[in-house]
């Protein structure tokens, strides 16, 4: 059965960071896209970076760019988001997630939309 679960969310000061992982298991790593997504308090999911199968490309959202830094072992199964530079904005429930492709519409979908997706880590960002 498959399965994605988050780990690594905590308590950070503003300017701080947090290196999240994600530990996937049961389906064939390589073969899918792996986003980080988050959903703060009171809003809407907010895709956040997309990764490729190999690790060699990536994309990530405007608000988090040149602060975070998405990467994944192929042979761990593991995905990764080194989160530096924290805002309290950043604040917000991450959750990784899978995909075989990478679309506009994709960034955009339900998290339960996903081909598979973990349970989600915190991360608060505050002094």
């Amino acid at each position: 059965q498959a399965q994605l679960v988050e780990s690594g969310g905590g308590l950070v000061q503003p300017g701080g960071s947090l290196r999240l992982s994600c530990a996937a298991s049961g389906f064939t790593f390589s073969d899918y896209w792996m986003y980080w997504v988050r959903q703060a308090p009171g809003k809407g999911l907010e895709w956040v970076s997309a990764t490729n199968g190999r690790g060699r490309n990536t994309y990530y959202a405007d608000s988090v760019k040149g602060r975070f830094t998405s990467s994944r072992d192929n042979a761990k199964n593991t995905l990764y988001l080194q989160m530096n530079s924290l805002k309290p904005e950043d604040t917000a429930v991450y959750y990784c997630a899978s995909a075989t492709r990478y679309s506009d519409s994709v960034r955009s979908r339900p998290l339960e939309e996903y081909d598979y997706w973990g349970q989600g880590t915190q991360v608060t960002v505050s002094s």
